[in-house]
Parts: C-alpha cells; sequence; structure tokens
C-alpha cells in the first residue's frame, strides 16, 4: 500500500506554503508536483460586494500566476456554477441566458474539471445540453446518468471534435521538467437533492467506491472532486481510506476537515475564497506530500484581462436589462452588519431575516393598507449569505424573478389553510415567508396578536406568483374565498417586488 503523508497545520487549518516557489529539483530526483486551484458553488462572474471580493477573472488571475510556476496546475469546479444567477435569469432573444455566460467565462479561463452540483439540475434537460455541448472543460461524475427512451446513459457533450461522455473517473499524465512521470486519477459524485425526470442518481457511496477502484488500476493516486453534504463526503472518507483528498462544495462557507487520511477542503462560494492543493508525489518511494492553502479573492487580487474583458461584455448586458427597472443598480442601499440569510435550506423551512425585510417592503409598498404579508420561500433565489454593502443589484440577484407584489382580500378560513399549508410545505419552495403573522400554543394562526376570525375578510400583500396556484394548489384567484384582488398599475413600485425591496431598503439607516 502506498505511503500518504498529510503536511498540515491543524491548528490554523490552512498551510500558508502552497503558492511559494518549490525548491529546486535535481534530474531525475523522482519528485513531481502539481497544484490544483478549487472553486466551488460559484454564481456569478463579477465581483461582489461592491467589487470587493469574489470574480472569475481574478481566479484566473490566480491560477496564471500559479502556473507560471508550476506548470502542471490544475482548475476545477466542485459543481454549482449553472444556476442561480441573476445573469442566468435574463433574457436574450426571448431566451434566458441559464449558465451560458458562465460556460463562456469558464471556457476562457480554461478550467479542466467539473462535477454537476444539485443547482445544476435546475436547468431543463434541453438547456443543460445547450451547456454540456459549449463547454470546453470536462466533467466528471459516477452517480448522475441521463434517463432516455433507451435507457440510463452517461450525460454527454455533443461538440465539433465528437461526443464526450461525462466520465465516471478522469486520469491524468503529468511529466515536470526533469522528464520524471506519475498519473493521478480524480474521481466524482454528486448529490441527490434535485430530483428531475430525466436524471437518475446512483447510490453515491457505492459510485464512490466503483470509480475510485478502476481510477487507482490506472493512477498512482487519486482524489475527489465531490458535490454533496459534509456528512458525505466524510463517509466516502471512511469508505476510501486512501483517498488523500476531497474537494467538496455544497456548504457555502470554507472549510479543512481531517477525516482519517482524507482531508475534505470547501472553499467560500461565489469565489470569495479558492484552495491552492500542491500534491508532490516521489515515484521511488510512492509517498504522497499535501498540502494546502486557502487564498481570498479580493480588490487587491489581479484580473486575468482576457477573462476581465468577457466578463465586462456579459456585465454590460446585465446593466442595461437592470436598468429597466431601477435607475441605478450599483447604487449601495444598505449596509448588512448582521449577515442576510438567503439560503435555500433555511428559506424553505424557516423564518429568516431576509424573508422579514421583504415582506416588511411588501407591506410598506402600500402604504401600511394591508394586516400582513407572505411571499413563497423558493422566490429567494440567491442560495448565499450576503453581508455588508447591499446594493440594488443584490436585491435582483435574491429575487431573481421578480414579479408584482398584489393586494388580496380573502376570508380568515382560507388565509389559515394557506398558512398551514405553507408550514406543512416545509423543506420545498411553497414555505412561506410571513409578515405579522404568529402562532398560538395551540397552533392557531394570530394576525397582529389575534386570531384569524373565518369568517372575517383580511386584506394580504402577497406575490403575484402565489395565486397562481402551483405551489399551493388552492389559492387561485377565482377560489371563492378570494373576495378581490389588486394589481398594481404599470407606473406603481408594487409593479416589480425587486423595487419593492429596494425602496424600502432606502428608508433604512445605512
Amino acid at each position: 500500500m502506498k505511503n500518504i503523508l498529510l503536511l498540515i497545520s491543524l491548528t490554523l487549518l490552512v498551510s500558508c506554503s502552497a503558492t511559494k516557489d518549490q525548491k529546486p529539483q535535481t534530474k531525475a530526483d523522482g519528485l513531481v508536483t502539481i497544484k490544483i486551484v478549487q472553486v466551488n458553488d460559484v454564481y456569478e462572474i463579477d465581483a461582489l460586494n461592491d467589487g470587493l471580493y469574489g470574480g472569475m477573472a481574478r481566479v484566473a488571475y490566480i491560477r496564471d500566476s500559479i502556473q507560471k510556476k508550476t506548470p502542471n496546475t490544475y482548475l476545477f469546479m466542485g459543481g454549482d456554477f449553472l444556476n442561480p444567477s441573476l445573469l442566468g435569469n435574463i433574457k436574450v432573444d426571448g431566451k434566458r441566458l441559464q449558465g451560458k455566460q458562465m460556460v463562456d467565462v469558464m471556457n476562457a479561463m480554461d478550467f479542466d474539471l467539473v462535477t454537476f452540483g444539485n443547482h445544476e439540475f435546475d436547468l431543463k434537460e434541453d438547456d443543460l445540453q445547450a451547456r454540456l455541448d459549449e463547454s470546453k472543460f470536462d466533467w466528471v461524475s459516477a452517480n448522475s446518468r441521463q434517463v432516455t427512451a433507451s435507457g440510463l446513459q452517461p450525460f454527454y457533450s455533443y461538440r465539433e471534435s465528437g461526443k464526450v461522455p461525462v466520465y465516471d473517473y478522469m486520469v491524468y499524465e503529468v511529466e515536470d521538467v526533469d522528464g520524471d512521470k506519475m498519473k493521478f486519477g480524480v474521481i466524482g459524485v454528486n448529490i441527490d437533492s434535485n430530483p428531475k425526470d430525466y436524471v437518475h442518481y446512483a447510490d453515491v457511496y457505492e459510485e464512490a467506491e466503483r470509480s475510485y477502484k478502476l481510477a487507482k488500476d490506472a493512477s498512482d493516486f487519486v482524489v475527489g472532486l465531490t458535490h454533496v453534504a459534509l456528512e458525505q463526503d466524510q463517509k466516502i472518507a471512511q469508505l476510501l481510506p486512501d483517498l488523500p483528498l476531497i474537494m467538496g462544495g455544497h456548504e457555502h462557507y470554507n472549510m479543512l476537515v481531517k477525516e482519517g487520511n482524507t482531508i475534505i477542503a470547501k472553499a467560500d462560494a461565489n469565489a470569495k475564497t479558492v484552495y491552492v492543493h500542491t500534491l508532490t508525489y516521489d515515484t521511488k518511494s510512492e509517498n504522497l506530500t499535501l498540502d494546502s492553502e486557502l487564498v481570498y479573492v479580493t480588490d487587491k487580487t489581479g484580473s486575468n484581462p482576457k477573462v476581465q474583458e468577457i466578463v465586462a461584455e456579459w456585465s454590460a448586458l446585465l446593466e442595461e436589462k437592470l436598468k429597466e427597472v431601477v435607475d441605478n443598480p450599483d447604487e449601495v442601499i444598505f449596509n448588512a452588519t448582521t449577515p442576510w440569510d438567503g439560503t435555500d435550506e433555511s428559506n424553505r423551512s424557516k423564518q429568516t431575516n431576509l424573508g422579514d425585510i421583504i415582506t416588511k417592503a411588501m407591506v410598506r409598498v402600500y402604504m401600511d393598507d394591508v394586516n400582513a404579508a407572505i411571499v413563497n420561500g423558493g422566490s429567494i433565489r440567491v442560495d448565499d449569505m450576503l453581508s455588508g454593502l447591499i446594493t440594488s443589484k443584490d436585491i435582483f440577484r435574491i429575487l431573481l424573478f421578480g414579479g408584482e407584489v398584489v393586494k388580496v382580500e380573502l376570508k380568515g378560513r382560507l388565509l389559515s389553510d394557506v398558512l398551514d399549508f405553507g408550514n406543512q410545505a416545509a423543506g420545498t419552495g411553497a414555505y412561506l415567508q410571513r409578515q405579522n403573522f404568529s402562532q398560538n400554543n395551540n397552533g392557531d394562526w394570530l394576525i397582529a396578536g389575534e386570531n384569524i376570525e373565518p369568517d372575517k375578510t383580511y386584506t394580504i400583500a402577497m406575490s403575484d406568483f402565489l395565486l397562481l396556484g402551483l405551489d399551493i394548489p388552492f389559492l387561485t384567484a377565482d377560489h371563492k374565498d378570494v373576495l378581490s384582488v389588486y394589481r398594481p398599475k404599470d407606473t406603481e413600485t408594487a409593479r416589480d417586488i425587486r423595487a419593492v425591496v429596494v425602496e424600502y431598503l432606502k428608508t433604512l439607516p445605512k
């Protein structure tokens, strides 16, 4: 069995030597060094928070700088990059971009390998296929298969060069300047949390083990590129104790966790940070050393000019679209000293501070001429924590689909049924973020501290989407207990829920 030495500071959780120059090697000393730049859960191509952090052109600069010193440098993505994003939601020639802009930028960055995240499968099958076909980088996933009329098959990219599969594993052949050679394998698995008719998810652990055995037979060592929950990564590490490194995603904050002999690394979402892994393999002793550094991506980081030019073109298109709703999309309108919880998991299962802000704005837009407000948690699409300087553009990132805020008069019995349904739908997009509602110890619903009366009429601000009956099947405009629906005029702020939130935040102290 090969010996694997993991060199890491458990106190600091990161090493500070990964990007330093390597010591000169003697000719044919048997040592081969590779570096892997890891990002995960990147939804936006441009820098965020008024340019303070992130930006794919900066990530490209980091990789380029490393590659100048270590030619065998690779750029990997640990899933979740095609959706959700503000830019991906805008329409060009009547069709939403759905990650087209991200693939365009990643192609320019010369990405080497990606795996699916759960959000890749937000896309319809034909949209995902288009992104696969446009990508010039390789994909890996051992546990996701496409459901076709003729049975299960790997997903494929159809390119000019031919049909390229999403591989179960990849093997890279490496040769350094001294002529030393080795091979390393990469396995990929992804979480099964996004069921779609066109996707079949096989067991994560069985497929990780199967693909590992195949990759190990063809490689000197194998690493993982995953998009699963941390506890799943830990179980994979337990199943595969000789796996030195898992480059993961799904959680949106950086971590470096040791599980047995395995290091599990995840960077911050939206490229606030990247991980740089230095792996040095001794072809003579078959020993591997691993050194990992967390690198912050900030306004002090340089940018790759070619990538930045492409980012700027897409960003200009976005700016043009946003100005149809607000005058200055980049205006700072609030300082979130307490982070806003915009994660899917929270907004689809409990009341959040972000849901509170949105529903307060919905009440305010009607000059408090409503008793309360509700919005479906699934309308909050940013799937991230937001803090610091908040711009109008950030509100568009949060509420990608926009829509009207309508004023609905309805009977208390229907309102109680709607609220009950929302609670029972916890974990889905039908869960309701609320304003001015509460429950007593018996589970009865209250408005402003008073019990909802079945025959009383209440006026509620809600997203127009809720009245379509898609999340809550019985809540439609023609329900007998819906007495009236006021839809805002084109000149009113309530015409777009994003403008509603922007205007509200402008009234608050910065």
